[in-house]
């Protein structure tokens, strides 16, 4: 989309739910970002560990069977603390508190989220100063 800000910056997406991983990662890769897809905690994880190059992002659902977006978060931040995070979910405001992550205190965004505004969540994140959310 014209005037919706991109990058080439690489992302770790890790959402559950398959099609909302696919569209995610379409959208991102669209603008030029280059993404690599989980479908949980462990397999992001795995990828973290093995993966030679920077992740600029972690972008990861918040109530996800396994490890929770917010454990992840944790652990991706003791292996990379240079990761910036970016928290996303569909559940109520209760669900999200109940894993850890309040709205105010960390990089949110609230599913279903149009691809301009995720775009732009996106670069906000990449550009600020520091790490947001850990």
């Amino acid at each position: 989309t014209e005037g919706t800000p991109g990058g080439t910056e690489h992302i770790l997406l890790v959402d559950d739910e398959k099609n909302v991983r696919e569209a995610v990662a379409h959208t991102m890769e669209l603008s030029g970002y280059r993404v690599v897809a989980a479908a949980n905690g462990e397999e992001a994880l795995r990828f973290a560990a093995m993966h030679a190059g920077l992740l600029h992002l972690l972008l990861t659902d918040v109530v996800m069977p396994g490890i929770s977006g917010r454990e992840l978060a944790n652990r991706l931040s003791r292996i990379r603390p240079q990761t910036r995070v970016l928290f996303m979910s569909g559940h109520t405001e209760d669900a999200i508190l109940r894993h850890g992550v309040r709205n105010g205190e960390v990089a949110f965004l609230q599913k279903p989220v149009t691809p301009g505004a995720l775009l732009r969540k996106v670069r906000e994140v990449l550009d600020a100063a520091a790490p947001h959310g850990l």
